[in-house]
């Protein structure tokens, strides 16, 4: 309307995903004890929307089991 680009900065976004995967990471460390380097992997390749389905879904898990099943899942879906 006003001519003003109401789009969030680049810079803010990525720290915010950076901010939010870190978040994911602690709270599953904390559910199933340290993940290994080749679920830390694909963990970091997750897409934006991806992450955000995980920390849904890591609510319901109890072992690094659930955690692998779910990010076998997500490679196939």
């Amino acid at each position: 309307m006003l001519g003003l680009n109401l789009e969030e900065p680049r810079a803010i976004r990525e720290a915010k995903e950076k901010g939010e995967r870190k978040v994911v990471l602690r709270q599953l460390n904390r559910l199933v004890g340290a993940i290994p380097d080749a679920l830390l992997s694909q963990i970091q390749g997750l897409s934006v929307e991806q992450l955000e389905a995980l920390a849904d879904a890591l609510l319901d898990f109890s072992t690094l089991t659930d955690l692998e099943g779910w990010l076998q899942g997500e490679v196939r879906g």
